[in-house]
């Protein structure tokens, strides 16, 4: 098998491997992390103040979020990644698992007519963006297992789409149309870098993008999104509401922005300012300077985990491969659509950007999948590699 785990990874980091850790990518996380908490504290302390008495609500609450999330980066690291491949079904299991108990009346929470949430206590655990993560795991094993039917036949190609259609069908029941375009915007691209069939490829893509055009279309308030955003300025006070205000913002911020706390936008004009349009605010306070950095950020981030999936695949260690470039694929499309709502590029979509976005799910997986990342990297600067 072309695949290969090593004898030398199979425990946690030695107290000397701080040498084998890519830097880079810390640095990436950690900036990340708190050019997020300052906009996400900026955009929200008006909102919050009036909901909650407390200016620094969600502020506090992201700090903790942030402080768990880097727990589980740490203890993540540990985990070999061997492991992650050894437990791929029973991940996938979990996601199931996951999207089918967030269904259920009474534990599923509903907010804004979604029902995605799973009430911990602590935070409300969204099950999609755990979903998302244990299905790239299992493509990723799935891949190394069947390489050549992948590459060669239908079926190979088909089998783990079938799995992920189930999956879609759960999400759509939620329902979570964002988490679908991005999960299934994943796997299509983790299978594309598999080597499948060009002709088998296309066909699929284009099936694909005919069912999710169809769903939009079929469903009244996605085509509402649709007709807004192809021109919002006709109903500026109605369903191009959020998309105008989001504009404004950008506007108001020109090249330098108006300064960090000076936006006006969040001042109630923008809703979902700390959540979904928190780019906005960026675009606003900072400018299109700001928004740059934003994006080189993400971009870096991306670039950084390719060339790690790209040097595993060439040593041969593909399951580390393939889940790396889920794991880029995954932060790719999300943020790409996310900023992409912001700027009016695509029509409404509910997804957070990552590390900036209110929110504990996104963070912990965010953190989570950052962690494995990293240790791909560790493993493949060992010293001693045995092939098995």
């Amino acid at each position: 098998m072309a695949d290969s785990a090593s004898a030398t990874a199979g425990g946690p980091l030695a107290p000397s491997a701080a040498s084998r850790v890519d830097r880079l990518l810390v640095y990436c996380l950690l900036l990340l992390l708190g050019t997020g908490l300052l906009m996400l504290g900026s955009a929200s302390m008006e909102f919050a103040g009036q909901q909650f008495a407390d200016p620094w609500h969600f502020v506090k609450r992201q700090l903790l979020y942030m402080g768990l999330g880097l727990i589980i980066f740490i203890v993540g690291v540990q985990v070999p990644v061997s492991a992650w491949r050894a437990h791929s079904g029973h991940l996938l299991c979990l996601g199931f698992v996951l999207l089918l108990v967030v269904l259920i009346p009474g534990i599923g929470r509903e907010v804004n007519g979604s029902q995605r949430w799973i009430a911990l206590g602590v935070f409300n655990l969204q099950a999609s963006e755990l979903a998302k993560f244990c299905v790239i795991a299992y493509v990723s094993a799935y891949l190394v297992r069947h390489q050549k039917n992948v590459r060669t036949n239908w079926m190979g190609f088909l089998k783990p789409l079938l799995v992920l259609a189930t999956l879609i069908v759960m999400l759509l029941m939620e329902p979570d149309f964002g988490a679908v375009v991005v999960m299934l915007g994943a796997v299509l691209g983790m299978l594309f870098l598999a080597g499948v069939r060009l002709q088998h490829f296309l066909l699929v893509v284009c099936s694909s993008l005919l069912a999710v055009g169809c769903m939009a279309l079929l469903s009244p308030y996605r085509l509402q999104r649709i007709t807004a955003f192809l021109d919002p300025w006709s109903d500026p006070f109605g369903s191009g509401y959020q998309l105008v205000q989001s504009l404004i913002a950008f506007g108001r911020g020109e090249w330098v922005g108006l300064g960090l706390g000076r936006s006006v936008q969040k001042l109630f004009y923008l809703p979902e300012a700390h959540t979904d349009f928190v780019f906005a605010i960026v675009g606003e306070e900072l400018g299109f300077m700001g928004a740059i950095f934003v994006i080189g950020l993400f971009a870096l981030l991306v670039w950084r985990i390719l060339l790690i999936a790209q040097r595993a695949e060439r040593r041969g260690h593909l399951f580390a491969a393939y889940l790396g470039y889920g794991i880029a694929l995954l932060f790719a499309i999300q943020s790409f659509i996310n900023i992409g709502v912001n700027v009016g590029l695509l029509p409404t979509k509910g997804l957070t950007l990552p590390f900036f976005s209110y929110g504990g799910s996104s963070l912990l997986v965010s953190c989570l999948m950052l962690a494995c990342v990293v240790r791909i990297n560790y493993e493949l600067e060992l010293p001693c590699r045995t092939r098995s």
